[in-house]
């Protein structure tokens, strides 16, 4: 195992510190828990947005903390889900009394915690609404889910959700976006290398040299199934298929596209990628409203990537183009 690291039972710590040196105009850490909250937390007067998960998947979540987007992210530690008293820490530390959204992807340990967390921030008087992304079409079940598995479609739910609440809106509202954005939203990813938690010290699956897997989650759990590298052009298609079936977008629909990399593969592949996405969404007549390419929620250093398509109509549109100010999002 070659990784830039000291311990590897202290990398998630070190990764807060050193992300909380590099940006201190923008985040904070909550003494003696991995919650990071925004650097003029609370922010009053509006309803608070709390996400996180496992570390690993960087720049999710704290990379979304800030003026437009979460007002705090718990992180666990590498691909474990958060504890519930963490949790807890980070929403009595946002909550203004406007109340605050849960944001949870759907995996079974985030979802059993963060219920967990919200339960007891209730028993407390504080007032809690949750959502469950599950924007992954691969798969209905997974090694680590009842139904879909929550991905990259998970950042635009921190963008729209976090812009309503940014103008003001009520916890029902900004819950309804949210679920709104949710029933839009549709990703499904392809690996072609594993990755290596630091503290296992070996690569989590094993993937041959000439081999990709398809629909794989951002855990490395199975996909649909393992077949021989393709090109870009081909990836683009079997990715593509799968979520345009399930959206039944028609011709003259609008999307955002989101061109994810899992850490591994370079920015280049992604934008080759892209090319082919979106020529076949032209040739559909679906139009492009804008394209995001990059690293959003990532798998450690695993090559691959997932493609993510939300159907927008004028309110998300309003809402996906709102300020925000964090460090993985800037608009």
């Amino acid at each position: 195992m070659k990784k830039l690291i000291n311990n590897p039972e202290q990398v998630v710590r070190d990764m807060i510190d050193g992300m909380v040196f590099a940006h201190p105009d923008k985040l904070k850490n909550l003494p003696g828990t991995n919650v990071l909250i925004r650097a003029h937390a609370p922010s009053q007067g509006k309803v608070a947005l709390v996400s996180g998960g496992g570390s690993g998947h960087e720049p999710s979540h704290a990379g979304y903390v800030g003026a437009g987007m979460l007002d705090a992210a718990v992180a666990g530690e590498v691909f474990t889900s958060p504890t519930p008293d963490q949790i807890l820490e980070a929403i009595k530390a946002v909550d203004t009394g406007n109340g605050v959204l849960l944001i949870i992807k759907n995996y079974s340990g985030d979802l059993m915690n963060f219920e967990m967390a919200a339960e007891l921030a209730e028993a407390e008087g504080i007032q809690v609404a949750k959502v469950i992304v599950n924007d992954d079409v691969a798969v209905e079940n997974s090694t680590y889910t009842t139904g879909r598995r929550g991905i990259a479609g998970t950042v635009f739910v921190h963008k729209i959700a976090g812009a309503l609440a940014e103008k003001g809106a009520s916890l029902k509202e900004v819950e309804q976006v949210a679920n709104k954005v949710i029933q839009h939203v549709r990703s499904m990813g392809v690996a072609f290398t594993p990755c290596t938690v630091p503290a296992a010290g070996k690569p989590s699956f094993e993937i041959g040299e000439t081999e990709m897997e398809i629909g794989i989650g951002i855990h490395g759990e199975p996909g649909t199934h393992r077949t021989a590298v393709a090109t870009a052009d081909e990836i683009a298609e079997i990715l593509l298929s799968r979520i345009l079936d399930d959206m039944k977008l028609i011709s003259g629909d609008q999307v955002a596209v989101m061109i994810n990399g899992l850490g591994g593969t370079p920015l280049m592949e992604l934008y080759i990628l892209n090319k082919k996405v979106s020529q076949i969404l032209k040739n559909r007549n679906i139009s492009v409203y804008d394209t995001y390419v990059g690293e959003y929620m990532t798998a450690i250093e695993m090559a691959g990537c997932s493609i993510t398509l939300l159907k927008l109509d004028d309110q998300l549109i309003e809402l996906l183009e709102a300020p925000a100010d964090t460090i993985a999002w800037k608009k």
